[in-house]
């Protein structure tokens, strides 16, 4: 099953003043483009089909099917893509919506995991977690939790490249200066996949969409890199995905700190060309350095 391409608008020009001491000047600039994206699915029997809104969240255009399916993966919804019929995108009363209302059709013999049904998935581009009634309810068991980790071997040469090139493949964030990313790397630092988006929940499930409809799961052969700061959320996501060492730009929070505790995953922040914070090491992981202080 081939996925609908979205065409990518995910960029704008407008015209701003520029001021530099005390002088102003118009001049273009680019903008990340950010419109909401409404997500539905549509599952049951063939006479008996139900069609259910699932989330509004705030994102860049582009990708639209991997990131239905990745926050559907993510959240426990759908269990794998064999799940799938099919994706595309709907159209609506509002014309002002364009393409932003995308559903997600499960296959008839499949029933959805909506057990958590008081959840409020209204999410935004700066914080993915509002809305949602508890830290416990977004406690999404793993279904990757009991997988035995794979053994990984990095070196300090292999992390030390990762932002840089991280960097060099963000043609969105070259051109706008605002927009995040969520890069999936080997373990010899070879990038595999790279997702871009003003929310950065929104970056991370459309990697891990792509990497679902790609059979690639588990990902725990491979480094997450996060081009910000690292959420409780991107752990709880990460985990989904079987990812067993994060590496963030920015600093974690305290809650991502505990969540990789408790899903025993390696967790770095302040990941730069020469230094880097190890928060949290699982045994699997083995970082090499040449001593330790």
């Amino acid at each position: 099953m081939e996925m609908n391409n979205l065409e990518l608008v995910s960029v704008k020009e407008v015209l701003i003043k520029k001021v530099t001491g005390f002088k102003s000047s118009t001049v273009p600039d680019i903008l990340s483009v950010e419109e909401p994206l409404e997500i539905r699915i549509l599952y049951g029997p063939e006479n008996q089909r139900i069609q259910k809104n699932i989330s509004v969240t705030m994102r860049t255009p582009g990708n639209d099917p991997e990131l239905a399916v990745g926050f559907l993966f993510t959240e426990g919804i759908i269990s794998s893509y064999e799940v799938v019929k099919e994706v595309r995108h709907l159209q609506t009363e509002c014309t002002m919506q364009k393409k932003n209302c995308i559903q997600v059709e499960l296959k008839e013999d499949f029933v959805p995991h909506l057990m958590q049904s008081d959840r409020n998935f209204y999410t935004t581009s700066s914080c993915g977690v509002c809305g949602k009634g508890s830290i416990e309810s977004i406690k999404t068991v793993s279904s990757f939790s009991t997988l035995k980790k794979q053994r990984l071997y990095l070196s300090l040469d292999v992390l030390y490249q990762l932002p840089q090139k991280l960097r060099m493949a963000q043609s969105d964030f070259a051109a706008t200066g605002g927009i995040h990313a969520s890069g999936l790397f080997s373990a010899e630092g070879d990038l595999i996949f790279l997702q871009e988006d003003v929310g950065r929940h929104n970056a991370l499930d459309k990697l891990i969409g792509s990497a679902l409809a790609s059979n690639l799961l588990p990902l725990n052969k491979h480094i997450l890199l996060l081009s910000g700061r690292a959420s409780f959320e991107l752990i709880q996501k990460a985990a989904m995905a079987g990812i067993s060492i994060i590496a963030a730009i920015g600093a974690p929070s305290s809650l991502a700190v505990e969540l990789a505790i408790e899903f025993n995953m390696t967790l770095l922040g302040f990941l730069k060309e020469d230094r880097f914070n190890i928060y949290n090491s699982c045994d699997a992981v083995v970082i090499q350095t040449s001593h330790e202080d």
